[in-house]
Parts: structure tokens; sequence; C-alpha cells
């Protein structure tokens, strides 16, 4: 008789088993967790507000577009670019909060997120690295208008870099601009 035939037939683990059974190599661990804590972070300057871009949104800078204004719109709500082929509003923040127009000769449309979340705006100058190992105790003082959308602040060298929820804070513009119509 062939040894093969007389073993056993040898059965398979269930994929969430085989998965769960999986010990990855002493050390290995440890360096991803720092691998993720090094990624980095990017900021943006509307007049003299830094604002971070979440780590996990996707953002693009241009440098040339074309804005197509709306009629019966807010001054804030510039208009909309056709971003490969998609309508994407862009807002005049600095404007929104009534900043003050500094003596920035450029600047750059940032571009956030993908699909129906996705919003442009302009940004003085390109975005930038930043630090954000250490925290604030408390905001620094923000436009009444923006307070809502800042929960955290970092401080790296004499610069304030300020969590900003954009997604919420560009919803609640959008909402803004159906009510004035």
């Amino acid at each position: 008789m062939n040894d093969k035939a007389s073993r056993t037939p040898r059965r398979w683990l269930e994929p969430s088993a085989a998965l769960n059974r999986f010990k990855p190599p002493p050390g290995i661990m440890g360096g991803l967790v720092a691998t993720e804590r090094r990624r980095a972070r990017y900021g943006f300057w509307i007049g003299d507000l830094g604002l971070l871009i979440d780590q996990d949104t996707t953002s693009e800078v241009l440098e040339r577009w074309v804005v197509y204004p709306l009629p019966n719109v807010p001054p804030w709500f510039l208009g909309l670019i056709n971003l490969r082929g998609n309508l994407v509003p862009v807002f005049d923040v600095k404007q929104f909060l009534q900043l003050e127009e500094g003596t920035q000769e450029k600047r750059w449309l940032l571009v956030l997120d993908r699909g129906a979340g996705t919003v442009g705006l302009f940004i003085d100058g390109l975005p930038e690295p930043a630090n954000t190992r250490q925290a604030l105790p408390r905001l620094p003082p923000l436009p009444a208008t923006l307070r809502a959308y800042v929960a955290k602040a970092y401080t790296q060298s004499d610069t304030v870099w300020m969590e900003f929820d954009h997604r919420n804070f560009f919803k609640t513009l959008g909402e803004r601009i159906f009510k004035l119509s």
C-alpha cells in the first residue's frame, strides 16, 4: 500500500484562524509604531493662521486654475473649478474670517479630500512640514467663526499649528450658502 494513501488528509485552517495564528518576529511591532509616529504632518497658512491638514486627507496644490463664479452667492464663495471632470467649490477663507490682506504676492489653491467632500481654498504659500510634538495647553485667540473647528494647537519654534476640522468647517459654509441664496 502506498504511503500517501495511508495518511489522513491534512485539514486547512479557517482563514480567520490562520490570520490570528500569525506571530510577528520579535522587535518588528516596535519598529512599525515608531514609523507611524514619524509620519509627516503638513500645515498651510491663511494670513497669520497656521492650520494643519489632517494626516488622512488627500490634498494637492494648484498653481493655475480657472474659477467659474456663480451668481447670488456670498463674496467668500468664489465659485467652482473643474478638476479632472469634477466640479469643486472654491472658498476664500481669509475673506470669510475677515483677516487682513497681507503682502503675499502669490496665493495657491489647495484642494482637500476626494469625491463629494472635495473643496478648494486659497492659501498663502505652499504647505510645509509641521512638528506636532509640543501641544499647547490652550488654544491661541481665534476668530469666533473658526473656534468650533480647532481642537488642538501645537508650537514649533515661533510657529503655532492648529488642528483644523476642515470637513465640518466647509460643510457649515456650504449650509450658509444655501440659506443665503
